[in-house]
């Protein structure tokens, strides 16, 4: 899947109240990278973690790695998505790999009992 078409997807689940035969167009800027935030569930302590794309970031044993942040033209603060791969330790297998939705935290989640990560908001300087 191309990056424009899997924009355009994910520009059309912001959206929202499409129906199956709807075309919505919403047009996407890239940022330059991303806000994240961090939570230790055991400490309970949360953690910003600003992100240029192709930077890895360190969360406790977890490396987290921007592939890229996109965001709607209309709407830059609140419906930004980010490319995530997320690995534990040294392992190769991530534990996380896709796009998260900054409105909707929710929908595709890092899975982990320790660690919880989700967008904030795409930077563009």
């Amino acid at each position: 899947m191309t990056g424009a078409l899997r924009a355009a997807l994910f520009g059309a689940l912001l959206a929202g109240g499409a129906t199956a035969g709807d075309t919505i167009a919403v047009e996407v800027a890239r940022g330059s990278g991303a806000l994240l935030r961090g939570l230790d569930k055991v400490s309970g302590s949360p953690t910003d973690l600003p992100l240029a794309v192709g930077e890895t970031v360190a969360l406790g044993r977890l490396q987290i790695t921007l592939g890229e942040c996109r965001y709607p033209v209309d709407n830059a603060a609140g419906d930004a998505f980010a490319w995530l791969v997320i690995r534990e330790g040294r392992e190769e297998v991530p534990v996380f790999e896709g796009w998260m939705i900054a409105s909707s935290p929710a929908l595709n989640a890092l899975d982990h009992p320790r660690y919880d990560v989700w967008v904030i908001r795409c930077t563009t300087e």
